[in-house]
């Protein structure tokens, strides 16, 4: 019979595989990549109209020779890659390398790693797509163009061993101008009022907060609260208002690569790069118990919620009959288009709705299985109808100030059997049932509590995925990679979950700025990402991207390298005399910014930590304030004779003392903020004269 290879990424995909399939077939593994870009140059030939200069990976030869060997025992070849367009330039590279006979090679590709969706996709072979490799083949070729022309110039600037990289910058920059907002924030002072009322002699009280008089009306100071208070001194409060709703949740719609790194990050605190690793697993295959090595998972790189037909109505079938009919949803529900979906895959979603993570928890390993529940749940609950509530709000009157306390019960689940979140919450709905119109009420005791509006949040990656997605920037496959590479490159400190800014970072970032804006603007890269799915559909050329880009580049780059040389950061030498050798020490910049080194090096190599001072004496000590840096190379200003001495701030803090109370003063944008908020002096910042 006729020999059939079929060539995968992946060792662990090709097991898999070749139990689904006859002796007939043999399975094989490319590892990824087996062509690139040399590392030693940019490898683009702008002279021959951009024309890439593809070598063996290193590494990859003998695994090419045995690739060969089996090609020549093979009638067809049938190329498996993942389905998508990096999946599809491997193929391309395959076929180059392998100098595959384009008669007998065939591209196939399927979203579930099944034996259905296998078989099925042999049936369906094509040829190889070459608008997905020419987009991919674009892609890389901006990102190396961007990555060989900045990178010198931020070793000759800042130091060696630093990059630049086309979505990294922008990433970058969205988390500075993030760092800019809070260090620029000034909190706003306001009070809350809250009442609690007896219900015609029972013990539990409605909390009931306060809303205004009767309009709605902010309480933003102390007086402002005490007033209100003295007003209502005496006052005899009634119901003037009861208000029975419902209200519907709808079920959420079945994950996306986006999706599912955000609900990872916040559910389970895992990285963006644990879950596609732990994802990719999932995916190629695991070896379940009463089942052989199965692909628990459809694939992973995805922007569509897109569902087939099969897949929605077995799980119909499965809802019916584990939670009734009640429980499903009408039609195959999609969300509004948008023309940043590429839409050639489904949803990340259990290739096996049948099977349970009960089913499977003793197969899989702890992370595993959590990351597979919360896939398969959140595809059961796709499908089912959204929850409703019952829902309940009283106004409550009192010499011409107005209290509300609004609840809600949970009346029927739908979804919510399968899929809830923290936020799903019943509120209060068990006193407020109890409320009527002719209501005696009681006031009980009244609560006033000082609040600040607080600043935006520093980013997570959870956070950061979504903004990338909502303002277009990088796909699926670039999320968890890009933000690796910034942690990385210490360009980022992570710690708790939220990324901040390091010293390093900023400078490469004001260097991106100041020199490339285009490419660390938001609304370039988007376009850029547009062009590249034009590519993908066939609309655009893909060379002519690289011709209207990289003149202007090149341009952008020689003017840099004139502009910048003023920011050249040359060793600084201080008065502090090394303890070994005695020369004077110089200041240093190293992957966790500036430190203090021995100009006696390499026969000196001692080195002492670098505390820039900022000419601030120590409000508790006397000492000077310093610029330190946390572990992880977050920046914040702290006194010199720590630990001794507890003074720390994340914003800079000024020579001038508030002249209310005495305290530090810090900057925040172009004003001066008093350290304690309780004090909320403010003051515009002193303009520079130069």
């Amino acid at each position: 019979m006729a020999k059939n290879l079929i060539i995968v990424e992946s060792p662990a995909k090709s097991k898999t595989i070749k139990k689904f399939l006859g002796k007939n077939y043999e399975v094989v593994a490319s590892n990824g990549h087996v062509r690139d870009l040399p590392k030693s140059q940019m490898g683009i030939d702008v002279e021959k109209d951009y024309e890439p200069k593809y070598i063996t990976i290193r590494g990859k030869g003998e695994l090419l020779a045995g690739l060969r060997k089996e090609v020549k025992k093979a009638d067809k070849i049938y190329l498996a890659t993942d389905p998508d367009r990096e999946g599809e330039a491997i193929s391309w590279h395959l076929c180059q390398a392998l100098k595959l006979d384009p008669k007998k090679t065939r591209r196939i590709t399927f979203n579930e790693i099944t034996k259905n969706a296998v078989k099925q996709s042999i049936k369906q072979s094509r040829d190889i797509d070459m608008d997905l490799v020419d987009a991919q083949q674009a892609r890389r070729i901006l990102d190396r163009v961007v990555g060989y022309s900045i990178s010198p110039l931020l070793w000759e600037k800042v130091k060696r061993g630093l990059s630049a990289g086309r979505v990294q910058s922008v990433a970058l920059r969205i988390i500075a101008d993030r760092e800019s907002e809070i260090d620029a924030f000034i909190p706003k002072e306001y009070w809350t009022l809250e009442a609690q009322f007896i219900i015609d002699g029972g013990k539990k009280p409605l909390v009931a907060k306060y809303y205004g008089n009767p309009e709605k009306y902010e309480i933003s100071s102390k007086e402002d609260v005490e007033r209100i208070v003295a007003e209502l001194k005496g006052a005899r409060y009634k119901v003037t208002g009861i208000r029975k709703g419902e209200r519907t949740k709808k079920p959420p719609l079945p994950f996306t690569t986006s999706t599912l790194q955000q609900e990872c990050s916040k559910h389970l605190n895992f990285a963006t790069r644990k879950t596609m690793q732990i994802a990719q697993q999932l995916y190629e295959g695991v070896q379940v118990k009463g089942h052989g090595t199965i692909g628990l998972i459809t694939y992973l790189r995805t922007d569509s919620t897109r569902i087939s037909e099969e897949a929605d109505a077995a799980c119909k079938a499965f809802i019916e009959e584990t939670y009734g009919a009640e429980n499903i949803i009408e039609g195959n529900i999609l969300p509004k288009s948008s023309k940043k979906i590429q839409d050639a895959h489904e949803a990340i979603r259990p290739t096996y709705v049948t099977l349970t993570p009960a089913q499977v928890k003793d197969s899989l390993s702890r992370d595993q299985f959590r990351l597979y529940q919360l896939i398969w749940k959140r595809f059961v609950a796709s499908r089912m109808h959204s929850a409703k509530y019952e829902t309940t709000s009283v106004k409550i009157d009192g010499k011409g100030h107005r209290f509300t306390s609004a609840g809600s019960k949970l009346v029927f689940p739908g979804f919510m059997s399968v899929y809830r979140s923290d936020e799903d919450k019943e509120e209060g709905n068990a006193i407020l049932a109890k409320v009527k119109e002719d209501s005696k009420l009681k006031l009980d005791e009244m609560e006033k509590e000082q609040h600040f509006t607080q600043p935006p949040a520093h980013y997570t990656e959870a956070s950061l995925v979504k903004a990338l997605e909502e303002l277009g920037i990088g796909r699926p496959s670039t999320y968890a990679p890009t933000i690796s590479t910034l942690i990385s490159r210490r360009y980022v400190a992570k710690e708790q979950k939220n990324l901040y800014l390091s010293e390093l970072g900023d400078v490469v970032n004001q260097i991106m700025v100041s020199a490339f804006p285009s490419i660390v603007d938001v609304n370039f890269t988007a376009t850029m990402e547009a062009l590249l799915d034009g590519v993908a559909e066939g609309t655009v050329e893909w060379k002519t991207v690289i011709r209207n880009f990289y003149p202007d580049l090149v341009q952008a780059v020689d003017h840099a390298e004139k502009a910048l040389e003023k920011i050249k950061i040359e060793d600084e030498v201080t008065d502090v005399a090394c303890d070994i050798c005695g020369r004077n020490m110089v200041i240093k910049y190293g992957p966790h910014g500036k430190f203090m080194a021995c100009p006696g090096f390499p026969e000196c190599r001692n080195t002492k930590p670098y505390y820039e001072k900022i000419g601030v004496t120590c409000p508790k000590c006397g000492g000077e304030i310093v610029i330190k840096k946390t572990q992880k190379g977050r920046r914040y200003y702290g006194c010199e004779n720590n630990p001794e001495c507890d003074v720390m701030t994340w914003q800079k803090p000024s020579a001038e003392k508030c002249p209310k109370c005495g305290n530090m003063l810090l900057e925040k944008g172009n004003k001066l903020v008093c350290s304690d908020n309780a004090c909320g002096y403010i003051i515009e910042k002193p303009k520079r004269i130069e």
